[in-house]
């Protein structure tokens, strides 16, 4: 039997998916959070939750019953899942297209109320890279199989829990030199995990169907600009040293091979295009979703992991008093 009140998380254990369930259940929405390995992240999961409001559920396989047997209970579905780099077992096409097809087909047949997809930011132009191509694809197999499906495009999210200014931060703790891909001119509009948990609440909440939204944050911050003020928050200065293509390229070879890339080559190619609105889509300010937390606020909540002395550096104390 369908609860009204429920939300059902595909992705539940990423930095979204937690706050989500952090957000939901603190307004009393019941959520089923969905995990491919409950003894490694069913822990993790659970204690984001206020007592008594979330269930998790594993799963392991994608196919239509068990997607069906967990829709039955639920009137929303969420979608979170993405791969920033393929694996032989997880590549782009099965994760951001065939997936999301799956799921919102399901959706409709099961007829329900919502059905929220996360897509990405500025992949309209970038052609040549396999992962903005999977994701598109995915965007149009949501609306063709369930019209009214919300699907949203954020840029970089950010937060203590990413892998985006995380491995900066620690990389830049470390490194004398940091390489600057295409200039560090590439432009974004990061958005902090809160905030954008805040417009996905909020979509449901006034029960928001068939649009398409750029979920972006107050500011537009180029790469280098990003660099900068990480290093100014873990205190450190290094060498930001625009790196010529064919080393970039060399570069992001050898990055691929590490168990967890640092960069790949289908990533490099998406650093050459703009991570900002397009102007095709409403944003999320346009539909008075407001995002106004700041990057250097933010980062500065969790850069003393970073900075020589942690918490209780003179930099920190000084920002505190």
């Amino acid at each position: 039997m369908k609860n009204q009140d429920s939300i059902l998380i595909f992705g539940s254990s990423g930095q979204i998916g937690k706050s989500l369930i952090r957000k939901f259940t603190k307004n009393n929405y019941r959520v089923i959070a969905v995990t491919r390995s409950i003894h490694r992240k069913g822990y993790q999961i659970k204690t984001q939750s206020n007592y008594g409001y979330l269930e998790v559920e594993e799963i392991d396989s994608f196919n239509e019953k068990n997607i069906g047997r967990l829709m039955d209970k639920s009137s929303i579905c969420i979608n979170l899942i993405g791969i920033l780099y393929e694996k032989k077992k997880n590549h782009f096409n099965l994760i951001h297209s065939d997936l999301p097809s799956l799921l919102s087909k399901v959706a409709l047949n099961k007829s329900l109320d919502q059905f929220i997809h996360i897509s990405a930011l500025g992949i309209e132009a970038a052609t040549d890279s396999d992962y903005a191509k999977s994701k598109l694809n995915g965007e149009t197999k949501v609306r063709q199989n369930f019209s009214k499906s919300v699907i949203l495009k954020p840029s970089i999210v950010y937060s203590v829990d990413d892998n985006f200014t995380t491995n900066f931060m620690r990389l830049l703790s470390i490194l004398p030199i940091m390489p600057l891909y295409y200039g560090g001119k590439t432009k974004f509009t990061p958005i902090h995990v809160s905030d954008l948990s805040n417009i996905i609440f909020e979509i449901v909440k006034r029960k928001i169907n068939g649009e398409t939204v750029e979920c972006i944050g107050p500011e537009i911050l180029t790469f280098k600009e990003i660099l900068s003020k990480i290093l100014i928050s873990i205190n450190k200065k290094r060498l930001l040293f625009p790196l010529p293509l064919p080393l970039a390229k060399i570069n992001a070879r050898l990055f691929e091979m590490l168990p967890k890339p640092l960069l790949t080559m289908d990533q490099l190619k998406l650093l050459k295009y703009d991570n900002i609105i397009s102007k095709k889509y409403k944003t999320n300010f346009d539909l008075k979703l407001d995002a106004n937390k700041k990057f250097d606020d933010e980062i500065n909540r969790y850069s003393f992991n970073w900075t020589t002395g942690g918490q209780f550096s003179k930099k920190k104390l000084d920002k505190t008093n």
